[in-house]
């Protein structure tokens, strides 16, 4: 048994509002098994001063694309699996560095399932990373946000899109997901603003599509999560039994009021609205996304006004892959900015996150929870911006990263 004691500065636990004040956690090989003032330090065990940091769960993050990116969508969606996985790899360990531990990938273009792979060698120890959970691919109807086709010639046929219009054929395709080993599955409901040929303020599958690809993926007990953007598609994503609607765009009152009595996860990836707002102001942003963004992008910002007053579960996602990986730390400081407390923004990423992922053993620090722990120098209730800072990256009672050692530089 590996035991390392930590000595902490100061402790967000996840679930606190308030900080805590100096804690010892005794950590045995990949769990916690005692936090408190002071704990029993076994002879010889290792000890890690972190007495001049505050200490957190690691950090979640529910809504990466580690095999897209978005900046250079047509080059790179033609990539062969095993380049798209190796640069997964990369931004996986990278992200690490900033304090992200859990990942939840939310879909790839490609006709195999990089994503499985990559989560399936991580987790057997062949590579250091982040633990993810994946939705392989995303399910739309044709012509929807997840068809590729869009960005090509109509006689370019691919097999990089997963389409369907007809019951038969969705529940194919979500049986497929299920028996090559994903996690969730990801569906679109409406159009997309870096995508081709769509509207995100357009609902693309009907009622009893959308029904019909959610029972199966519940028969199978698959949670599943939507992007949309239409307010309609918001409450239909619900109606369904979303466990996670995903940017929700456009979501209107009734849309947050449905989502907090249904026990629902709003993931509104807000920075990626502020790195759009940037690209179009620089007259960069890709010229399929320029019409839809602008038309928008008051009524997005609207939209994350609504659900920072509500009391929805809020959990934090990006959207990294259609943006910078080294910009999704800034996620934190664009909730703050929205209206969230800096304690509700930490939550979204620890203890929240967690819960929408139903991993219970992460997101907290606590006896019996797993060792995913990550040190900033700073207040971060204080300043969310300190959030920046980590220096410290423990995953699974392993230190990955602590000052100027880092396994992952």
């Amino acid at each position: 048994m590996v035991t390392t004691v930590l000595i902490c500065g100061k402790i967000f636990d996840g679930l606190d509002d308030t900080l805590g004040g100096p804690t010892k956690i005794l950590i045995q090989d990949d769990a916690i098994t005692e936090l408190s003032n002071s704990v029993g330090r076994p002879a010889g065990a290792p000890v890690i001063d972190l007495g001049n940091r505050t200490v957190a769960p690691g950090f979640i993050d529910t809504h990466v694309h580690l095999c897209l990116d978005g900046l250079n969508l047509k080059q790179q969606t033609i990539q062969c699996s095993a380049v798209k996985a190796l640069d997964g790899l990369h931004h996986a360990q990278q992200y690490m560095r900033y304090g992200f531990t859990t990942l939840r990938d939310m879909g790839t273009l490609d006709p195999d399932w990089p994503t499985t792979n990559l989560r399936d060698a991580l987790e057997a120890g062949k590579a250091h990373g982040p633990r993810l959970v994946v939705a392989p691919h995303m399910i739309s109807a044709t012509g929807g946000h997840a068809d590729a086709q869009g960005m090509f010639p109509c006689r370019c046929r691919l097999g990089l899109s997963r389409v369907a219009d007809s019951p038969g054929r969705i529940r194919e395709l979500v049986r497929m997901e299920h028996a090559f080993g994903g996690d969730w599955i990801k569906t679109m409901n409406t159009g997309g603003y870096m995508s081709f040929g769509d509207d995100p303020a357009k609902v693309t599958w009907f009622e009893d599509e959308m029904q019909c690809l959610a029972q199966t993926a519940q028969q199978l007990d698959l949670p599943l999560a939507v992007h949309t953007g239409a307010a309609e598609g918001c409450k239909q994503a619900l109606r369904a039994g979303a466990r996670s609607v995903e940017h929700c765009y456009l979501i209107d009152d009734e849309g947050i009021a449905m989502a907090e009595q249904a026990g629902a996860f709003l993931v509104p990836t807000m920075q990626m609205t502020r790195e759009d707002k940037e690209l179009l102001q620089a007259r960069t942003l890709p010229q399929q996304a320029v019409w839809k963004f602008r038309r928008d992008v008051d009524a997005i910002e609207a939209a994350q006004q609504r659900i920072v007053r509500s009391a929805v579960k809020v959990a934090y996602g990006t959207d990294c892959g259609m943006f910078p990986f080294s910009h999704g730390i800034l996620e934190f400081q664009a909730m703050v900015a929205a209206g969230l407390s800096p304690a509700r923004a930490l939550k979204a990423a620890t203890s929240v996150a967690a819960e929408l992922l139903q991993r219970d053993e992460l997101g907290i620090l606590a006896p019996g929870k797993q060792a995913d722990i990550v040190a900033m120098p700073g207040d971060p209730l204080a300043d969310i911006a300190v959030t920046t800072t980590v220096d410290f990256v423990m995953r699974a009672g392993r230190a990955y990263r602590h000052g100027t050692y880092d396994i992952l530089q």
